[in-house]
Parts: structure tokens; sequence; C-alpha cells
């Protein structure tokens, strides 16, 4: 969800920051862990970094590089029906104009039985005060992450609403109901402080890469009292329902 240039800064820093690595090592496995066996489609691949952790991968974005597969909106995915397994994406849902459309686009290429799985952006108490302080991409909570409505601006990549995927989990029963393709089978948060600390994909750290395996544990010690107040990304798991014909 970026320009080229923007891309080939990510996959710079990715290649020169340990920690950054470290703190992607513990959440591509997470996504590896939630995939079915088969082929996965990636969208919003960026700079490219998950096809090392995945077996059978396809990525995509709506730019070029050249360690992307495919170029594609996500909203118009140039694939034929039941082509996948697994459709996978970090922090690429709050960045798209139409995220219902993209829903029912992702639930077309899948076969039945196969699934979403997301890493995006959560809306706790604290981070919520961290993002609006501090990041740069926006939180908008009164809107509705279902409407058939573009919520970001289709003509910028980068127009994002970091609350779209948190209230898009927080009814699941209202999600069931609109996209009745889909059950959601599994949704927890992730993300204490050990990325806010790390820097992100900019270039500084407060913390040593090495310390990053013994907050990761200690951060999944906390989660179950702390996960609804402080964390900063949530996963989440939609499977098709096999018995649902997609058009």
């Amino acid at each position: 969800m970026a320009g080229d240039s923007d891309l080939s800064e990510y996959r710079t820093i990715w290649s020169e920051k340990l920690a950054l690595r470290a703190i992607y090592h513990d959440l591509y496995r997470r996504l590896q862990k939630a995939c079915r066996p088969g082929r996965t489609l990636e969208v919003g691949g960026g700079s490219g970094n998950l096809k090392s952790y995945l077996g059978d991968v396809v990525s995509s974005d709506i730019q070029s590089a050249p360690w992307l597969d495919v170029v594609a909106d996500a909203g118009c995915l140039p694939f034929t029906g039941g082509s996948f397994d697994n459709v996978v994406f970090v922090d690429v849902l709050h960045h798209l104009p139409n995220p219902r459309r993209f829903l029912a686009e992702a639930a077309r290429v899948l076969k039945p039985g196969g699934r979403i799985v997301m890493i995006e952006p959560a809306i706790t108490p604290i981070s919520s005060l961290f993002y609006r302080l501090f990041h740069h991409e926006p939180v908008v909570m009164g809107i509705d992450p279902l409407s058939r409505e573009a919520l970001n601006d289709p003509a910028d990549p980068w127009a994002a609403n970091q609350a779209i995927p948190t209230l898009l989990m927080r009814d699941p029963q209202r999600l069931e109901a609109e996209l009745p393709f889909f059950q959601l089978v599994h949704h927890e948060h992730l993300s204490l402080f050990t990325y806010p600390l790390s820097g992100g994909f900019k270039r500084w750290s407060l913390i040593p890469a090495s310390w990053v395996p013994a907050l990761l544990v200690v951060e999944r010690s906390l989660m179950a009292g702390l996960g609804r107040f402080m964390a900063f990304r949530l996963l989440a798991i939609l499977e098709r329902r096999p018995e649902w014909e997609t058009s």
C-alpha cells in the first residue's frame, strides 16, 4: 500500500533492522499457523517479507515491485473463483476504500472452508492515545466499517482509518449477518509495548534486537489481563462457509 520508492525504503529498513525482523518473525509465524494447507494469496504484499514464511504464496499489491508477483486492486482481484486456500494480509484492511467489497471479493477467490487471516491495528484505550498523538494515520471511530460507500479516498493508497478493523470485529453477529459467506472463527489481541518501542519501520529503535524474544514472552503472559486495554494489534480469522456459494 505504498509507492515504489516507499516499498524499497521499507525493504531496506527490513534488511537492516534486526529488532523489526524479530517482531515480524513472531507475527508471521502466527499467520502461518492460522493458515489452511494449500495455496495462499497475500494482499498488500508491500516489501515482500511474508513469502519466506509461507509455502505456495502469490504476493500482490496495488503498486509494482520486482519481488511481488501480481499488481492488483484488492477490490477486483484478477483470479478465478476458488483459487486459494487462504487470503492473508498485514496492515492492509484499514487502508482499503471499501472493506466490505474487498471481503466479498476475498470470499469469491477462496475455496470453501478457506480462510482470511489478518493482522491489523487494534484500537484500545492506550493504543488509541498513542496512535492519535504519535502516528500519522487517523483513528475515526464514528463510521460504519461495513458501509457500501468509500471509507477512504480511492485515489490515495496511503489513505487510512486505523479504527476500521476494530470496529469490524466489535460486532461479530452483524459481521456474519452482513457477510453470510464468512464466520469469524478467531479474534485475539496482540502487541503491547514491544512494537512501539522498536519504532516499527522507522530507522530508530528504543530496544536492541536481543531483548525482543524476552519482551514477547512477557507480552504473552500479560495479554489476557491487559490486551483489551493496551494492545496495538489484533489477529482475526474469517472462514468461508463451505455451504455458501459466492457469485
